[in-house]
């Protein structure tokens, strides 16, 4: 049985070498030089919210993610985490950033593989109307699938231990 192989071509990014394959060394693969920046990405969107990626990471691992949010004039100086916060990702710090802005440390826990996406609330200490939205998005792998290299920005913390029921004492019924 014969299974077609899908194709995804993505614009930009990788390029080969233009002309015909020489008998010569082997061909090169150059990269568009916006790949090589390894930092945290933060995305403004259109209503005033934000995306971060924060690149590759492993299930059960704790990481510290560090991110400059641009000036949000609505916060400004007077931002604090909403008190309902998500289960896997904890807002530690917010403190203005020397070139303007907000920076903002966070604590994420990978709990499954998957490209997921965990939000974290922003809010005005001092004006009740005004909510920003920061959406933190990973790539977690599982644990036997390699060790990511992490973007600036990021670092591991911790390593959550795994629950194996293989491993229980229970002896079962007499």
């Amino acid at each position: 049985m014969a299974a077609a192989k899908k194709s995804c071509a993505k614009a930009g990014g990788v390029r080969f070498a233009e002309g015909p394959l020489a008998a010569g060394p082997p061909s090169h693969v150059h990269f568009d030089e916006k790949l090589h920046d390894s930092v945290v990405m933060v995305t403004p969107g259109e209503d005033g919210n934000f995306m971060v990626k924060v690149g590759f990471l492993k299930t059960q691992h704790r990481y510290e993610i560090v991110f400059t949010l641009p000036d949000v004039p609505a916060l400004r100086k007077d931002a604090c985490p909403a008190p309902v916060p998500s289960p896997h990702l904890r807002i530690t710090d917010i403190t203005p950033a020397p070139g303007g802005g907000l920076k903002v440390t966070c604590e994420y826990l990978a709990q499954q593989e998957g490209v997921l996406c965990e939000e974290a609330l922003l809010l005005s200490e001092t004006n009740q109307d005004v909510c920003v939205k920061v959406q933190v998005q990973a790539r977690v792998m599982d644990r036997q699938q390699g060790t990511p290299m992490l973007l600036e920005g990021v670092r591991c913390i911790g390593v959550e231990l795994e629950y194996d029921s293989e491993q229980s004492d229970w002896q079962g019924f007499d």
